[in-house]
Order: structure tokens, then sequence, then C-alpha cells
């Protein structure tokens, strides 16, 4: 179902980000992430000058290489646009999520890395999607190993209660999945 009819109004600004996970022959994975930012009106820039409408202000990549226990083996950014000749600089410092796990603290370590003038806004907002993308990526190798593994699947069940309303403890989604949830 639709949102509802919206008011008239006009568009001002467009933001469109685009997120692809690979499997790779050496067994990693790959999350790739792309940011474009554009406005529908021309507006003035300290170091570009001009900037026209539809011309990219902002333009980002992002590259995640995880392993299938969720952990960055690698992180690349790259800045092909931004408002400030300076701002590509933020990129290299992406590199130092390597090690980090996506899953509770994520976004802490991540704040700790590259957070405040160490990376970039923009850069960091992407991280939060990209961590679901990695999830919905490696979720076919961990549910094979759910199912081989009656440990694997515990642990799964344990990360997965009261993450959303389906997986509410009293849900029929994990009644279904696990059963009857333990009282307590």
């Amino acid at each position: 179902m639709p949102l509802s009819a919206p008011a008239a109004r006009e568009p001002l600004h467009r933001r469109e980000i685009s997120m692809h996970g690979y499997r790779r022959a050496d067994g990693l994975f790959d999350i790739e992430g792309h940011l474009v930012d554009t406005k529908t009106y021309a507006f003035g820039n300290l170091d570009r000058g001009t900037i026209e409408p539809g011309e990219a202000l902002h333009g980002m990549w992002l590259r995640l290489t995880i392993d299938d226990d969720l952990v960055i083996t690698a992180c690349e950014a790259s800045t092909d646009f931004s408002p400030y000749a300076i701002c590509p600089l933020a990129a290299p410092n992406f590199a130092a999520l390597a090690g980090v796990k996506i899953g509770p603290g994520f976004t802490r370590a991540v704040k700790e890395k590259v957070g405040g003038s160490l990376g970039c806004t923009h850069l960091r907002e992407m991280l939060a999607q990209m961590a679901t993308v990695a999830f919905q990526t490696v979720y076919p190798v961990r549910r094979k190993r759910e199912l081989e593994d009656p440990a694997a699947a515990q642990a799964s069940r344990n990360r997965m209660i009261g993450t959303c309303l389906a997986y509410a403890p009293d849900s029929p989604i994990v009644t279904e999945r696990w059963g009857k949830a333990e009282p307590g």
C-alpha cells in the first residue's frame, strides 16, 4: 500500500542510495554502497563554484569485505563528489573498520573508529544500512549452519528475538520457527 497522496510540493533534494551484497570466489563477501545527492536548483559552493541542478553534490562509495561471521576484513571508501576539496581525505580512514564485527556494539565501534572529524557523516550513515545488507547477504550461509548445528540455531534465535515486531517473543513467526518461547 503506497503512502497517502501528498500535499502540493516542489522537489528540492534527492538522495539515491544503492547497496549490493556479493559472495566472492574466496569465500568472503563484499557489501557495496553508493550514495548520490543532487538538488533541483543551482547554488554557490565555496570550493566548486556553482553546482548546477542535477549535478552531484555528494557522490560516495563504500565497500565492506566481511567473513561469514560478519567480521569486517577490509573497508574501502571513495569520494567522487563532495562540497569541499578536503572531504575525500576522510575516505582512507574507513580502513580502520577492519576487525570490527557487525552486530551488537557496531554503531559504537564505528563512532570510535571514524566518528566526528575522523570520518564523513554520509559514509558513516551508509554503514548502518550496509550492516543490514550484510546480514541479508550472508543469510544463506548462516541458515545452513543453523540447520546443521543446534547451537548455531539457538544463537540465531537469541540474536533475533525482540529485534522487531515479527520477532517479538510471542510472535507466531517465532513460534513457527523456534517453538514457544520459554517464560522469563
